[in-house]
């Protein structure tokens, strides 16, 4: 069973940067974007009026989530004639931030059972950053809390058929291995509103992987949904 460890947040997490200045990146060239502290694909794409869904397949991120201060991003379609990646001048390496936000243990977000099947995958933060619901291909998935979905596609082939749902600006719910989608990134969903049907689309079996986000990091969804 795939894991989320290099997913997330897709895209539309909220990172703090521990500076209060901004390093001095060399200028990105036309056609690109220097990727800044704070920075998210999710933010980034609505800042150059594209879908994350580009950004991915131009940049080919196999983590959409996973993008880095100093970073060049493509924002718009390559020529092509154009190598996929520009030679940029030699620079200084990237330092990481000194500090890093304190990983959150609990959730302050309530959510609701996204499937109805039984549980067979527990979040256990290294291999499963999120859990596993059984069910039959076609039954329905539901929006855990009301949000904005912040990326939809197949962008990443182990997970299949995606949805990430953006909560606020601190939470996001991801919801894989959908047979078909029914909401579109951008598009604004309620609480309970179904938004796929289940399936096995990069997985072996009926069921779904479900996980959620706090400021990007992976919290245990059971600390957030009623008991069964």
């Amino acid at each position: 069973m795939p894991s989320f460890f290099r997913l997330c947040s897709l895209l539309l997490l909220l990172v703090l940067s521990a500076c209060n200045t901004l390093p001095d990146y060399p200028p990105a060239p036309a056609g690109y974007y220097r990727v800044q502290p704070g920075d998210t694909l999710y933010r980034i794409a609505l800042r150059h009026r594209q879908s994350i869904s580009n950004l991915v397949s131009w940049n080919q991120l196999q983590d959409p989530a996973s993008i880095n201060a100093g970073q060049l991003l493509r924002i718009s379609p390559q020529a092509s004639s154009s190598p996929a990646q520009p030679k940029a001048a030699a620079s200084p390496p990237v330092k990481p931030a000194p500090n890093t936000p304190p990983r959150p243990a609990a959730s302050a977000i309530t959510l609701q059972w996204p499937a109805t099947g039984r549980l067979i995958g527990k979040f256990n933060g290294s291999s499963n950053k999120g859990i596993d619901i059984a069910g039959t291909a076609g039954d329905p998935v539901r929006a855990a809390a009301s949000g904005t979905v912040a990326y939809a596609g197949k962008g990443i082939r182990a997970y299949g058929n995606l949805l990430i749902i953006k909560h606020g600006n601190d939470y996001l719910t991801a919801y894989a291995h959908n047979q078909t989608l029914l909401v579109k990134e951008g598009q604004t969903v309620k609480a309970g509103q179904q938004i796929a049907t289940l399936g096995r689309s990069g997985s072996t079996r009926d069921m779904l992987h479900f996980e959620l986000r706090r400021q990007g990091k992976a919290i245990d969804p059971l600390s957030a949904l009623p008991a069964q």
